[in-house]
């Protein structure tokens, strides 16, 4: 499920780049992309705690690895998403 919510949230982000490159409003799908980078942060959680319950100890060595890749995709998705907002304001000057 986080797979499929995480492709959306990339998906939302291109078209969000997309659309203020061609001049269009981009809001919505900036909006839209922030939102599924969170949600895709939830689902991953979820799936994480559901290892932790079921006891697989196994996974140990992979919530750092899971803590880091979260951490490295929300932060290029939140910077991704609201770099047309500054490029406006920018160009505005």
């Amino acid at each position: 499920m986080w797979l499929i919510i995480g492709l959306f949230a990339l998906v939302a982000t291109i078209v969000n780049l997309y659309m203020y490159a061609t001049g269009k409003d981009y809001k919505f799908a900036m909006a839209m992309g922030l939102s599924f980078t969170a949600l895709t942060l939830c689902t991953e959680y979820s799936l994480v705690s559901e290892w932790v319950k079921k006891e697989d100890w196994s996974l140990l060595g992979e919530v750092p690895n899971y803590g880091r890749a979260l951490w490295f995709m929300t932060i290029v998705f939140i910077l991704l998403n609201i770099a047309p907002i500054f490029l406006e304001r920018k160009g505005k000057k």
